[in-house]
């Protein structure tokens, strides 16, 4: 009888231990999708960091190119100006 739960206690640790590497590879699998799924996020967030920054850039030269555009046309009116006061005088 001995013998029998010693044979017993062997194959239940068998079946533990083939639903233990069973479930470990299972884990493993689990981690590395949350890995890359992480990595996939930062690479997102850099992306649209840049983005960002990019279009900051092309708003800054906007503002810089509608500043100029308006001086430059005040500056024309100005001329303007100047050019109809000689004409009357």
């Amino acid at each position: 009888m001995e013998n029998g739960y010693v044979i017993l206690g062997i194959i239940a640790l068998l079946f533990l231990s083939m639903y233990g590497y069973s479930y470990l590879s299972v884990y493993r699998e689990k981690i590395k999708q949350n890995r890359e799924k992480k990595n996939e996020l930062e690479k997102q967030e850099l992306r649209r960091q840049r983005r960002l920054a990019y279009q900051a850039m092309i708003d800054e030269k906007v503002e810089k190119f509608n500043k100029r555009k308006e001086e430059i046309q005040k500056e024309l009116m100005l001329l303007e100006k100047i050019k109809n006061k000689q004409r009357v005088s």
